[in-house]
């Protein structure tokens, strides 16, 4: 727990911040590893302020919460210390801004304090990146639906809609698991999250881009063209971190997805305005490299009055694809998260 070292006393309470120990009258008060985290810091801090984005920073650790859970929070403190919201003895609500630690404390210097419990953090890490990596997949078979059912519908052949429909799962796959560990790994506090996702996207679409004009290359000599890769990978990759950190303030799930997928579908508009591809972009520069492909997505710039898969298609797709991409990650975050919270993850994380 940052910077939590110490004995503290006040009352009839005892809390160690070091060996991570509540009690009253020498009985052990049981609270899990986040509410004792956000016990210490008030008492740490007692007659000040703790806004409600220390709490998120020094106690969740960026981890995608709403103000739900912090009032969830101070309510089971206030459980345990048996004190009352309306005539506070402990805990004084500061409205619109955080809490005060109000009775008189007592401090006393650990003289061997405890270091920081790593393999929390990391199983931290590991549950939510992987939380959105599943997230990002549900995101792409929901695509893969939606583009093979279109091809389908001109060629008349459910292979296409089964191969369309893998493609698009690894593809989201390989791409939520960058994004969305690279979110987890820079703890997500504030714009962090933005640069973490934004530098696993750019890894896995360079990565990608790579790959696969050398593999067209090798089996097929010839190049596939200018598809999706670094820089498109970048910019959805950051949006989905802005959506997430976004939704970690949101005061609903709802609201977060929501938001979320704000922050994607723009980044996903303005991927193609700008002379860049999308997955659905990628698709139909790859049917048009190949005369021979049976591929087509000319029947959804149909729908918007175009010949081929045109400009506004490519908009309205990767507008599409953008806000279901950042939507799937943040919202898998938010309930993995959620059940972090629940289990007390321990480690102090």
């Amino acid at each position: 727990m940052k910077g939590s070292r110490g004995s503290y006393c006040f009352e009839n309470f005892s809390l160690n911040a070091v060996d991570r120990r509540l009690k009253r009258d020498g009985a052990p008060v049981e609270l899990n590893a986040r509410y004792l985290d956000a016990l210490a810091l008030l008492v740490r801090e007692a007659g000040g302020l703790v806004s409600k984005d220390r709490f998120l920073d020094e106690v969740w650790r960026g981890v995608p919460v709403t103000d739900e859970a912090l009032t969830q929070c101070i309510k089971t403190l206030r459980r345990a210390l048996g004190d009352d919201a309306t005539r506070p003895r402990f805990i004084e609500t500061v409205p619109k801004h955080g809490y005060r630690f109000v009775a008189a404390v007592e401090s006393k210097e650990s003289e061997s304090p405890s270091a920081p419990d790593a393999s929390g953090r990391w199983r931290d890490v590991l549950l939510l990146g992987g939380a959105g990596t599943i997230g990002a997949g549900v995101a792409g078979m929901m695509g893969g639906l939606a583009y093979g059912l279109a091809a389908a519908s001109e060629m008349g052949s459910v292979s296409v809609l089964l191969v369309l429909l893998w493609l698009t799962i690894a593809a989201a796959v390989a791409g939520g698991a960058g994004v969305s560990f690279g979110i987890a790994a820079a703890d997500q506090r504030g714009l962090w999250s933005v640069a973490g996702g934004a530098l696993g996207g750019l890894l896995v679409g360079a990565s990608a881009k790579l790959l696969g004009v050398d593999a067209f290359n090798l089996l097929l000599g010839q190049s596939p063209g200018d598809i999706t890769g670094a820089a498109e990978g970048a910019v959805l990759g950051g949006a989905a971190g802005l959506g997430t950190w976004l939704a970690s303030r949101a005061r609903s799930l709802r609201l977060g997805i929501g938001v979320a997928a704000l922050a994607g579908a723009l980044a996903g508009i303005a991927i193609p305005l700008l002379g860049g591809r999308v997955m659905g972009g990628s698709l139909d520069q790859l049917a048009r490299s190949f005369p021979d492909s049976r591929l087509s997505l000319d029947p959804i710039g149909g729908l918007f009055g175009e010949i081929g898969f045109g400009p506004i298609a490519r908009a309205v797709t990767g507008g599409l694809e953008g806000a279901l991409f950042a939507a799937g990650i943040a919202g898998a975050m938010m309930l993995a998260a959620r059940r972090l919270r629940e289990n007390g993850s321990g480690g102090g994380t």
